[in-house]
């Protein structure tokens, strides 16, 4: 409320224990002002303003980046099943509503999306239960979703994990240039693995689109060697002895044994990194099954023939060597140390890849 504006009943009511300057219907009524109190400070220069139905601004002028978030989720909140006992104290009116979409990617920093909290136009979409039955209105776009993530807290709101942030983005764009700088930043600034984000894209049914099959393409390929770029410093970092880098081996006149992406030869340890993604969204969700256990069951027997023949794999994912580095680097270091006592492993050809 500005200075010149003079105090009304409903302000001197609510302002001694208010911090919030947006708030639901419900919760103004919690503060002893009913929704015809609410209505009247709204009308044509009164003190306050009702951006979305149900709820209010407590100021007359434009909204900041901030109040238009939590009066999305507000609004999305509004209605909604009482949540459980455990949580009702906690409950900021919210319900199980979280930003999504790029105002989502905009809090967790992401450079090619706007900021969030600075901007007074643009859609904010917020994810909710398919069963809501709001609607979509002016700025807020209700995403509906059969199953709900875990929200982050970011600024004192629930927002979508990042990967599923960014499905919901690329399903409402068309421009390839921006789809992969969108992916690309994800990887790139350690938001989240490749594999998830092409999960997520999976799930929403855009991955056989022209504008993301080849940003997924590079997405894979930026993992990748952000993956290799960990295993090679936690080789230096933790003063392992240097292996041989992206070698293949093979026997003697024999079949290929498969590609590892470092090797010691005298103690036959390799490392393996895990950076399969799925990719087939054109399939049911039995058949994507089938295919990602036949995938799993060929690197297994890969595996296990490897190991028959005395070389020990040891098996990393990117998030295991974003995540837990050292712990990764002791595994290697155990698995060189134990090849003193094992038998001596069958001759293997080493080739260039």
């Amino acid at each position: 409320m500005t200075q010149n504006t003079p105090p009304s009943p409903c302000h001197l009511r609510i302002t001694s224990d208010i911090r919030q300057r947006v708030l639901s219907a419900a919760q103004l009524k919690a503060y002893g002002v009913s929704p015809a109190q609410a209505g009247e400070q709204c009308r044509t220069g009164g003190p306050w303003q009702q951006p979305l139905p149900g709820v209010f601004v407590l100021h007359p002028g434009p909204l900041s980046g901030r109040e238009r978030l939590r009066s999305a989720l507000l609004y999305a909140g509004t209605g909604r099943r009482a949540l459980p006992a455990q949580t009702r104290g906690t409950d900021a009116g919210y319900g199980e509503a979280m930003i999504t979409g790029l105002a989502a990617l905009s809090l967790y920093g992401f450079a090619a999306a706007p900021p969030a909290v600075s901007t007074d136009r643009g859609r904010i979409d917020v994810l909710v239960p398919r069963i809501r039955r709001l609607r979509s209105v002016r700025y807020v776009r209700l995403v509906r979703t059969p199953e709900l993530p875990r929200p982050e807290q970011l600024d004192g709101m629930p927002v979508a994990p990042v990967a599923r942030a960014l499905a919901d983005t690329v399903a409402g764009l068309a421009d390839a240039h921006a789809v992969r700088r969108l992916l690309t930043e994800a990887v790139r600034g350690g938001h989240c693995e490749p594999a998830v984000v092409v999960g997520e894209l999976n799930r929403a049914k855009v991955l056989d689109r022209p504008q993301v099959v080849n940003a997924v393409d590079s997405l894979l390929a930026e993992g990748r060697a952000l993956a290799e770029e960990r295993l090679y410093d936690m080789v230096r970092t933790y003063e392992l002895p240097e292996p041989l880098w992206n070698v293949d081996l093979r026997l003697p006149g024999g079949p290929h044994l498969g590609a590892v992406d470092a090797y010691w030869p005298e103690e036959s340890v390799a490392v393996e990194l895990d950076t399969r993604a799925p990719r087939h969204s054109r399939l049911d969700d039995d058949r994507r099954q089938e295919e990602h256990e036949a995938e799993w069951s060929a690197y297994a027997a890969r595996r296990e023939h490897l190991e028959r023949l005395g070389v020990t794999v040891v098996h990393l994912t990117p998030k295991k060597l974003r995540e837990t580095r050292e712990q990764q680097a002791a595994v290697v270091r155990t698995a060189l140390m134990a090849s003193a006592d094992r038998e001596p492993a069958a001759y293997v050809m080493i080739l260039p890849r």
